[in-house]
């Protein structure tokens, strides 16, 4: 309820009310856009600059239209703190205003016009500190309306340039500012010398109309791009999937599963099953440096060099060597790590090599050894030499390839999953079949991990002989 002083009337507040109606309604309308903007962007949970500054401007405009009402000054009467805030609020206005100006393009981009907006909006920031501080200044209305005026110059001056006459954003943005410039100017000269002008406003409402069209015009456009990238993505996911290999072949001496889980929709992760029989067996697994697409399409690479190894399948270091040949100077400066094992089920041995690989995992009798046989990384030297490393094979022996995704997964406090983890975890799988081991495994990274930030494969192979 308002507590009118004495000497004013019900009436003199009706008329106050009456006469700021108007303004009270647009107050209510940009406050209204604003709210409805910061909404949109919440239900996209996607910060979008231009709909996020609009909103500001917009609400902060209302507001000070709300605070400016002579009604609402009859209410906060004498109250010093109000008096300086609807001042200051009148400072704090523009800093949205270029923000959504440089987002949209209207002023340039580039580092020095970047460092200048930051200056700019850092002065008025602190003239509204110093209008909360100190009341009205003169001084701080000059600098206030000399950066303005200067910011809008630049905008009509870009807004009918060369650019201007190709974009139509540019042409609508125009309509918005000359619409609001000129009724401002009307405002500060009319009130100046004949009687008191208020209708910068509706130049306003004009202004907000035009860059709510340009702010909806770009969300929807960039949705639309948006949409096309994930379409693309989910089909180079699945041409991706498509070069993994199925299900390993019904073998007599060989259990197979292997799980790929990748970060994102595409990921470097590769494994193959190079031989696939009875009594031989070859499996190929490798990690490119770096995430997404990139990684991917090298990963294809990879994949097509493995394949045309498959002569040297029985040697491992033979097909390492072959592979790298093949991928040096291909992979635009992206680095593969690889690893190779041939199970030979009638000699009962295995041969393994590997390019910078973490270590093959071997569970024999519930103990778990490493197994490593590293060269240099594949891409990164022609001239690189690998080796063989053999050892037996018996009956019961469960052999894990794997990424370092699974080892590098951080808990809350930022600490690895680690080889020792890994190994206990092999451990636990003693019993089980490969698909519930790779399964397990596969879980025990996840938990460790607050999310995950690599891409995860295992490969599991149990020799049944």
């Amino acid at each position: 309820m308002l507590v009118i002083d004495a000497q004013l009337t019900a009436a003199d507040v009706l008329r106050a009310f009456h006469k700021d109606e108007p303004f009270l309604f647009l107050g209510s309308a940009f406050l209204t856009v604003a709210m409805v903007s910061m909404a949109f962007c919440a239900l996209r949970r996607r910060f979008d600059s231009l709909l996020v500054w609009m909103a500001v401007f917009a609400g902060l405009y209302g507001l000070r239209m709300w605070m400016q009402a002579e009604v609402l000054g009859i209410e906060f009467q004498g109250n010093v703190i109000f008096d300086r805030l609807r001042i200051g609020i009148s400072y704090l206005i523009p800093i949205p205003a270029f923000m959504f100006f440089r987002a949209a393009g209207f002023l340039g981009r580039g580092l020095r016009l970047t460092r200048l907006g930051h200056a700019i909006n850092v002065v008025f920031f602190l003239l509204f500190l110093g209008a909360l501080a100190f009341g009205p200044q003169r001084s701080f209305d000059a600098i206030n309306g000399a950066l303005v005026t200067g910011v809008l110059w630049i905008l009509l001056a870009r807004s009918i340039g060369k650019k201007a006459r190709k974009d139509r954003d540019f042409a609508v943005v125009r309509i918005g500012v000359l619409c609001f410039v000129a009724l401002s100017l009307w405002d500060n000269i009319m009130s100046g010398l004949v009687f008191h002008s208020k209708i910068e406003p509706y130049g306003f409402a004009v202004l907000l109309g035009c860059l709510g069209y340009v702010a909806a015009r770009r969300t929807l456009e960039r949705d639309v791009e948006l949409g096309e990238i994930q379409s693309e993505l989910e089909l180079a996911r699945r041409i991706q999937l498509s070069i993994l290999p199925g299900d390993f072949p019904a073998s007599k001496d060989f259990r197979v599963a292997a799980r790929y889980v990748p970060m994102n929709a595409v990921a470097g992760d590769l494994y193959d099953f190079l031989l696939a029989g009875d009594r031989q067996a070859g499996f190929f697994i490798a990690d490119v440096s770096g995430h997404g697409m990139p990684a991917a399409l090298i990963a294809s690479m990879v994949k097509m060099a493995a394949v045309s190894q498959r002569n040297n399948a029985a040697h491992p270091a033979q097909l390492l060597a072959g592979m790298n040949i093949a991928l040096c100077g291909n992979t635009q400066g992206q680095y593969v790590t690889a690893a190779y094992v041939y199970l030979d089920a009638e000699a009962r041995q295995l041969r393994y090599a590997a390019a910078g690989h973490p270590p093959m995992l071997l569970l024999r009798k519930g103990m778990v050894t490493e197994i490593a046989e590293n060269g240099l990384l594949l891409a990164a030297s022609a001239a690189a030499e690998y080796s063989d490393r053999t050892l037996p094979l018996e009956v019961g022996d469960r052999l894990l390839l794997y990424t370092d995704g699974l080892v590098e997964a951080r808990d809350t406090e930022g600490k690895l999953f680690g080889d020792e983890s890994l190994m206990a975890a092999l451990r636990e799988t003693r019993g089980m079949t490969p698909n519930e081991a790779a399964d397990r495994l596969i879980a025990s990274a996840q938990n460790w991990g607050r999310s995950q930030e690599d891409d995860l494969t295992v490969l599991v192979c149990d020799y049944r002989g």
